[in-house]
């Protein structure tokens, strides 16, 4: 049977799981949120990591079964245990991971701060070069799976066909709960797209699930994303529990327009779209320059939803200042970007 708490981590577990002698178990650290998180210490067999990050179920039962209806934390789970050995970016390392045959999981990964990997933040010096970086890291994840045979029924990634974008209601009660929670601390154009997205939500799902389309993180803001200090600074990717096949656009805007200052993506976008465009290109994946921009510019509504909702939750996701903070990036690259006047156009 999978742990379903912290204090179901005993050393008779994970030597059944890691195939190494455990004699003792320490729990440095834990957490919930979308998930249970611990880093725990290991002491026994050699072989063995010296600490390792755990993730579990969330330890809230309501948090609990609202990750369970959405499948994040399975999702999770199946990436780690069946798709991270493949994908040409950098992932934690997977010790183990396995789900059951109902909505339990568990996930051993790699200790990110023992491997002396950083966390970016959008204040960083050299915030531009990683900016670059991550547009190139998600070109060749993207390139891989691009118009995969293997998203097709009977392929080993059926089912991540059905996880694409802004299904259902497309995330709109959120979006409700954050114009009323927090609409007086934004600014007029968040609520002219906040009006236009509740009326429009399916409408707008339909053009975000059009196009050509691959495998996709999901949820790559700066939050969900290392730098390996030991591999030239190149830019790692966690939290996998959004995966789906999409546009390799989502992404991309996602990242840019949620966790990237207005200055310096205002003045390199173009640059950035254009080099991921160059690496599909040599793929063999032809995207022209003026279909990416459209894509980019309908994508950056989805980084705002994205943010207005985990804002409209309070600090039930994440701490109410980093999802406001994420929603006024978003706003402002809305703004610029003119998405709007897109949306407008394209539904007509």
């Amino acid at each position: 049977m999978l742990p379903v708490d912290v204090e179901e981590l005993t050393p008779a577990w994970f030597s059944s799981v890691l195939g190494h002698d455990v004699t003792s178990v320490e729990v440095l650290e834990r957490s919930s949120g979308t998930t249970g998180r611990a880093r725990v210490a290991l002491t026994g067999d050699a072989a063995l990591p010296a600490t390792v990050f755990v993730k579990l179920p969330p330890f809230d039962e309501r948090q609990r079964k609202f990750v369970t209806s959405v499948g994040m934390g399975v999702a999770e789970a199946r990436f780690y245990r069946d798709l991270a050995g493949e994908v040409p970016v950098r992932v934690p390392r997977t010790w183990f991971a396995d789900t059951d045959e109902g909505d339990g999981y568990v996930m051993l990964l790699e200790d990110l701060v023992a491997s002396g990997c950083r966390f970016p933040n959008p204040a960083d010096p050299d915030i531009e070069t990683r900016a670059l970086d991550i547009v190139e890291q998600l070109a060749g994840l993207h390139a891989r799976f691009w118009e995969s045979p293997r998203f097709e029924d009977g392929g080993d990634l059926a089912w991540l066909a059905r996880r694409g974008t802004g299904g259902g209601d497309g995330g709109a009660p959120f979006i409700r709960m954050a114009v009323e929670s927090l609409g007086d601390r934004l600014p007029e154009p968040f609520h002219r797209l906040a009006d236009l997205y509740i009326a429009r939500n399916r409408d707008i799902g339909r053009l975000w699930n059009s196009g050509p389309r691959t495998f996709v993180h999901g949820d790559p803001h700066l939050g969900n994303l290392f730098v390996d200090t030991n591999a030239h600074d190149r830019t790692g990717f966690l939290d996998w529990a959004v995966i789906g096949r999409s546009p390799g656009l989502r992404d991309v805007a996602y990242v840019l327009c949620n966790s990237i200052p207005a200055e310096v993506r205002n003045a390199n976008e173009r640059a950035w779209l254009e080099r991921y465009c160059a690496l599909l290109a040599e793929s063999g994946i032809e995207l022209t320059a003026d279909k990416a921009w459209e894509q980019y510019r309908l994508f950056a509504v989805y980084s705002w939803v994205s943010a207005a909702s985990t804002a409209g939750m309070g600090s039930k996701w994440q701490p109410l200042e980093i999802g406001l903070a994420g929603t006024q990036r978003a706003t402002a690259a809305c703004t610029a970007l003119g998405c709007v006047e897109l949306l407008e156009e394209l539904l007509d």
